[in-house]
């Protein structure tokens, strides 16, 4: 349902949405107005093909790109558009946005990319890296919107500089925030399987015969946390013998470092689906 919300909203973005683009524009140049127009029809063209084909890569896409329409509302607000227009604009903006972040909407496009009988299922964000993707989203929008209009204005080095900015977002920064989608607790018939590039620098496996149970962890559990550390609620999987996960490299442990355990945490989306699901799978569950 939130995909399909995400998607309704956005083409909403386009039809009611443009005047505001337009009405700040009214008394640019024609260059100026021309780059602004390629530039906004290919962000909402970009981010309308990810929510039309969902998968985790267009997950990425649509959760980078969908926020820009509201730094595009912000730009427009700052240079003369009416009320009503910037409201036609943000308010499906915006709807569009909550949407694309919602756990349904991160378990659709998740599943979808998923390979004969698993289920996936979203992991939440570590603060700390989803904080850091979130500051320097904040920086890159910017430049990627602003850069090409300073160029088209004739403001060559401001422009070019923001543009070089926008682009080395591009290559170094989407790849980091497409590992945020790329954390997910996996069941299958042989077990379950933690893929998680952000915090484990090799995919987790834990065989059927090795599962003692599952539950919501409680707050005096000395289980391995394997969150990130994330907010919210955690559940606790424990093992029937001891099982080796190998944490993501960093400059203080550039080999990794692996820990031996009986009993790890980890954060779905949705706690209380992932518990049913692996009831559903013979996992005992208490």
């Amino acid at each position: 349902m939130a995909a399909w919300i995400a998607r309704g909203a956005w083409a909403l973005v386009a039809i009611i949405g443009g005047a505001a683009v337009e009405g700040a524009l009214a008394d640019r140049s024609d260059a100026v107005r021309w780059a602004a127009g390629v530039g906004c029809w290919t962000l909402w063209g970009v981010v309308m093909a990810a929510f039309a084909v969902p998968s985790v890569r267009s997950l990425t896409i649509a959760r980078v790109g969908a926020p820009l329409s509201l730094a595009v509302a912000v730009i427009a607000a700052t240079t003369g558009a009416n009320a009503v227009d910037l409201a036609l604009l943000t308010v499906p903006a915006a709807v569009a946005c909550v949407a694309i972040f919602t756990a349904d909407c991160g378990r659709a496009f998740v599943q979808a990319s998923s390979y004969g009988d698993e289920e996936r299922l979203p992991l939440r964000f570590p603060v700390a890296a989803g904080s850091a993707a979130i500051v320097m989203w904040v920086i890159w929008a910017p430049a990627l919107l602003l850069g090409p209009i300073f160029i088209a204005s004739g403001n060559l080095i401001v422009g070019g500089i923001l543009t070089l900015l926008a682009i080395a977002g591009i290559i170094l920064l989407v790849p980091k925030w497409h590992r945020l989608s790329r954390r997910w607790l996996v069941l299958v018939p042989a077990g379950l399987v933690v893929h998680d590039p952000v915090v484990l620098a090799d995919t987790l496996m834990v065989r059927t015969d090795q599962l003692a149970g599952m539950r919501l962890a409680t707050a005096d559990t000395k289980a391995a946390d394997l969150t990130g550390p994330a907010s919210g609620f955690a559940i606790e999987v424990q093992a029937s013998e001891t099982v080796t996960a190998v944490f993501a490299f960093t400059p203080q442990e550039p080999n990794g470092r692996a820990i031996h355990m009986t009993g790890f945490l980890i954060s779905p989306s949705r706690p209380g689906e992932a518990l049913r699901a692996a009831a559903g799978r013979g996992i005992p569950v208490s």
